[in-house]
């Protein structure tokens, strides 16, 4: 009998009728149940689990192409195969490469004046049963990405994906229920109703992809559990460009950034900041690099759909808005239709909007980019710091104490100079948010950190003063002397 044909007892309201509910609820239960037989894995079975992984993306490779067209309507192979299988397995090859050395104890300094031979040091603790709620922009790379620091710290792991990419949803579902056992890594697939669930559950960590308000009922949500949540939640990531680097090289940079998923990435350029007098050389480099790389972009092979007529519809409403309010606008190409049977748009500058703009305001995860010029350096940094701490940062600068006096003087939860998101690809470094762009980290080391509870451990030894904590407290006292009257 499978473990979700048992009757678990019911943790949701609402789950009586709906089914998905009530399956999410026996696969919470069954992996409670069988972490509580198995706390701590040793080093050779998370070896073992995050291989399967391995195995399990590279043999879906071209099914996950496929329903990634399917959900998109368009979506370049060579991006598939390089975010979402390759990029994946690379991180799960760095994982291995290092889990051993993460495993392992940290020591901790002893005083051996007052506590002896005692020892200390932090075991890295499996937390339990992690969630982990995905967005639909990258739905392998978020959902089976950060199962692998789940796993390498030995949970077990129970994945929502969107609604919003049924075909991946689905795909996903069938790879993880043939690669694993449930009662190890299972995934729930479902509606709003069942993502309000997932979030209400007793989670021993929590990890949502998304929106900030979305991932602030998420947070009000696992707070009623008391349970740790890891959000990673984007924003309005601006590239900064100092006086002499708007080259043909960086504004391909940006401009190639844009590109990829379409703009709908939570580390894709939301704006750019451009010295005032090089702001026609940026639009003619950005001309030159679409001409080049992709003519008849929206129309073409190297085009991702737009995820949802109604995410078109309001793309196609932040241009008019910004068309109406008298914006200079830019399309990078000769063809400027929408296509809403196609779901696709034209890649699209949009120079010097207003501040109060609802693409100045709002992420805007598609093919448009505002480049807003400046006169000095000062002001562009007033403008970053004015705004929310954004996901990432991109400044370009041929020197590099002009680079650094930028990053000094803003904040992000990553940064990259000279280039774009490349902080968001690194398998050795942590990634995440700060302040309304998120919370937590994962990839790499800091993604078994954050999936892991690193409790603290002593160790009595021999010729210790432990006793001068317990009464009579006259040698606490002499203790006590003895230390102000030598400092």
């Amino acid at each position: 009998m499978s473990i979700l044909e048992t009757a678990p007892r019911t943790l949701n309201a609402g789950a009586a009728d709906d089914p998905a509910i009530t399956e999410l609820n026996a696969a919470f239960e069954a992996q409670r149940r069988a972490f509580a037989a198995d706390r701590n894995p040793g080093l050779d079975e998370r070896r073992r689990r995050i291989e399967t992984l391995i195995g399990m993306m590279l043999a879906n490779r071209e099914r996950i192409s496929a329903a990634l067209i399917q959900d998109f309507g368009a979506h370049p192979v060579g991006a598939s195969d390089l975010i979402e299988v390759l990029g994946v397995i690379g991180r799960a090859q760095y994982v291995l490469e290092h889990l051993e050395g993460w495993m392992a104890p940290q020591p901790r300094h002893v005083d051996a004046v007052t506590l002896g031979t005692s020892s200390a040091y932090v075991q890295s603790q499996p937390k339990g049963v992690v969630g982990n709620i995905v967005p639909w922009n990258f739905p392998f790379d978020l959902s089976v990405g950060p199962m692998i620091e789940m796993l390498a710290a030995g949970n077990r792991v129970i994945v929502k994906p969107s609604e919003f990419t049924p075909a991946c949803a689905e795909l996903l579902r069938e790879m993880v229920s043939e690669a694993y056992d449930p009662s190890l890594v299972y995934v729930a697939n479902g509606g709003l109703e069942l993502a309000r669930a997932f979030s209400a559950l007793p989670w021993d960590h929590l990890l949502y992809t998304g929106s900030p308000n979305v991932g602030r009922q998420v947070m009000a949500a696992a707070a009623a559990n008391l349970t740790p949540v890891t959000l990673e939640l984007g924003g309005k990531c601006p590239a900064l460009m100092a006086p002499g680097s708007v080259t043909a090289k960086n504004v391909e940079s940006v401009i190639g950034t844009k590109v990829v998923k379409n703009g709908q990435m939570c580390v894709s350029v939301d704006y750019c900041l451009v010295p005032r007098a090089d702001l026609d050389a940026f639009v003619e480099h950005a001309k030159a690099y679409m001409q080049r790389a992709a003519p008849d972009y929206s129309n073409g092979p190297e085009v991702t759909g737009i995820i949802s007529l109604r995410h078109l519809d309001r793309l196609a409403e932040l241009l008019q808005e910004a068309r109406d309010s008298q914006c200079r606008i830019v399309p990078l190409q000769q063809d400027e239709r929408i296509d809403r049977e196609g779901r696709r748009m034209p890649m699209s500058l949009v120079l010097d909007p207003a501040p109060d703009l609802r693409l100045m305001q709002e992420e805007i995860f598609g093919p448009i980019l505002p480049v807003v010029a400046y006169d000095q350096l000062t002001d562009a940094i007033s403008m970053i710091n004015a705004g929310e701490r954004p996901l990432g940062l991109y400044v370009f600068a041929e020197d590099p104490s002009v680079a650094q006096s930028v990053l000094d003087q803003t904040t992000s939860g990553g940064a990259a100079v000279n280039t774009c998101a490349m902080q968001s690809a690194l398998p050795s470094m942590g990634f995440g948010g700060v302040g309304t762009s998120g919370m937590g980290r994962h990839h790499g080391e800091a993604g078994f950190r954050e999936f892991s509870n690193p409790r603290g451990v002593f160790v009595r030894g021999e010729g210790d003063m432990i006793d001068a904590f317990y009464a009579p407290y006259a040698k606490a006292e002499a203790l006590v002397k003895a230390a102000l009257s030598a400092s």
